[in-house]
């Protein structure tokens, strides 16, 4: 019982500000039918709409490349920005939008590293994710490979890597690992603990970077729920997010 009350004072009732401030989406998988996020060119505009609803100025869209789910390249990725566009336009929508790509660090991760194959956003951004169950053994390499190629790694929803805890997390980002929460995290839509993470990392400023992880609508409306945390106000006012350098 009491643990009800406590959750409804973590929210605002009313939402009093919106994302304009952060302006870059930088992970977000709306475009359509290349993986698990808006399967057809109808659902990326109902996505995007609504994220522009929210203040987005801008969308980086980072569709998954994994070796055994995903098999994206950059002809793929390409080819559905451009279906996209197009759609955008016959609907006379109006919104910058790019695309990178979230890369699963797996057995195939390395050898893109080395050949260059990266979808990267910005000045040389990479976004990467790893295993939900265990941590590669080959990441401080990797990494090092990363940034000695002039390239900037960012990690995609650190809080929700169950074996990772926040002195290993502010060690990855000692070694040059920018750091992105998905603000839905804030709202408990993956849980308790990764909402307790996500707020810890932003207690011990670890936060480079925020956005959506937008798949499908229950997304987006959490996306606008996370407007009534107070941590999300928080990490936005307090922090010199670098969402705004993707502009």
């Amino acid at each position: 019982m009491f643990g009800i009350f406590k959750k409804k004072e973590q929210r605002k009732e009313h939402i009093t500000f919106d994302y304009s401030a952060v302006m870059v989406d930088m992970h977000s998988h709306v475009l359509p039918g290349i993986d698990d996020g808006a399967k057809n060119p109808q659902e990326s505009i109902a996505l995007i709409k609504k994220m522009m609803s929210l203040g987005i100025k801008k969308i980086i869209a980072t569709p998954h490349i994994m070796a055994d789910y995903y098999r994206n390249t950059p002809e793929t990725i390409n080819n559905a920005l451009a279906i996209l566009k197009e759609e955008l336009e016959k609907e006379k929508i109006e919104i910058d939008i790019e695309a990178a790509a979230e890369h699963y660090f797996d057995e195939t991760f390395e050898d893109r590293v080395k050949r260059n194959e990266l979808m990267i956003m910005g000045d040389n951004y990479v976004l990467f994710e790893f295993s939900f169950i265990s941590q590669p053994p080959n990441v401080v390499p990797v990494i090092q490979k990363l940034i000695d190629m002039g390239y900037k790694p960012i990690l995609a929803h650190p809080e929700r890597y169950p074996y990772l805890d926040i002195d290993q997390l502010r060690t990855l980002r000692d070694w040059g690992t920018l750091l992105q929460i998905n603000t839905i995290s804030l709202t408990g839509y993956y849980g308790k603990d990764t909402k307790k993470m996500a707020e810890n990392l932003i207690d011990n400023q670890l936060v480079d970077f925020i956005s959506s992880d937008m798949h499908h609508l229950r997304h987006a409306e959490a996306f606008k729920d996370a407007l009534r945390m107070p941590y999300l106000e928080k990490v936005m006012v307090d922090y010199p997010l670098r969402n705004i350098m993707l502009r």
